[in-house]
């Protein structure tokens, strides 16, 4: 969560000098040149045709769209901003399985994305009074969330691939589909950039986040739900917007308004509340 976080930072400060599609395509191609050992014919081959479209949905929304949505929008908000937003995925996920997959919430799950909606509405209700700037920062706020929504969409989708494919054969696939679906708007971006006007640390940032965002945050993420219970990483959740507030903090010059706390406090405690264990109560024996 402190990768993710961070990584929401980083590429704000990424795309002030390179283009979000070239950005955006090069993050693939990186992340492609570490996972390319996983695509091997023989393996491809017992994937089946439903298991590909499934990939190719969770490729559109969790890496195709949610990697054009993030960079415009940190492009266009505040770093601590886009972390709060962000950290709301587990409250989104909990509400798309009500509305797609009738999963039906119970009443920690409904408070939780109550708090998430209140947080992010916070948020967005004071850039709108914040004049013109605010106009900006609410379009990006817009599409953080949106986002969000994808990212929700391939947790979701990947639920029934995990079944039968590993999940690090599955980031492979999805970021090959990304890479094919990038392709054509990292091209256009390439006529007329001027790689010189980019400073050799920018470059630098761009390899990490194409490293810590496709490979190392998977694979810790992974590695670490074996060992700990869903509860508790959802706790860990609220690392993120943390993350996120002090690289902006530290090294994009942000203040955090008021909003900005009521809003994180709202998100937090939604996460906080949703990963909290109920305990049972043993019967009385009579």
């Amino acid at each position: 969560m402190l990768l993710v976080g961070s990584n929401v930072g980083i590429g704000k400060s990424i795309v002030q000098f390179v283009p979000v599609p070239l950005f955006a395509l090069l993050r693939f191609v990186i992340a492609m040149a570490v996972l390319w050992p996983l695509l091997r014919i023989a393996k491809l081959r017992h994937v089946k045709r439903d298991e590909w479209l499934n990939l190719f949905l969770q490729a559109l929304f969790g890496t195709f769209g949610f990697t054009l949505l993030m960079l415009n929008g940190v492009q266009r908000t505040s770093a601590v901003a886009a972390g709060v937003i962000t950290s709301t995925i587990p409250a989104v996920v909990a509400l798309l399985s009500w509305l797609i997959l009738k999963e039906r919430p119970n009443g920690r799950a409904l408070a939780s994305i109550a708090l998430a909606i209140a947080g992010v509405v916070v948020i967005n209700l004071a850039h709108v009074d914040a004049g013109a700037h605010g106009e900006t920062s609410f379009t990006g706020n817009l599409m953080v969330l949106g986002a969000v929504c994808c990212e929700s969409l391939y947790i979701i989708l990947s639920r029934r691939l995990t079944q039968t494919l590993a999940p690090i054969d599955i980031c492979a696939y999805t970021h090959l589909f990304g890479l094919l679906l990038m392709l054509p708007f990292g091209a256009t971006a390439l006529v007329d950039f001027d790689y010189r006007a980019v400073p050799p640390g920018v470059w630098t940032l761009v390899l990490w986040y194409g490293l810590s965002a496709s490979i190392f945050s998977f694979w810790l993420w992974m590695k670490g739900i074996r060992h700990v219970p869903g509860s508790l990483a959802g706790v860990f959740s609220a690392v993120l917007p943390v993350a996120a507030a002090i690289y902006g903090i530290a090294f994009l010059g942000e203040r955090p308004t008021l909003a900005h706390g009521v809003a994180l406090a709202c998100v937090i405690a939604g996460i906080g509340l949703a990963s909290l264990k109920v305990k049972r109560v043993p019967p009385v024996a009579s």
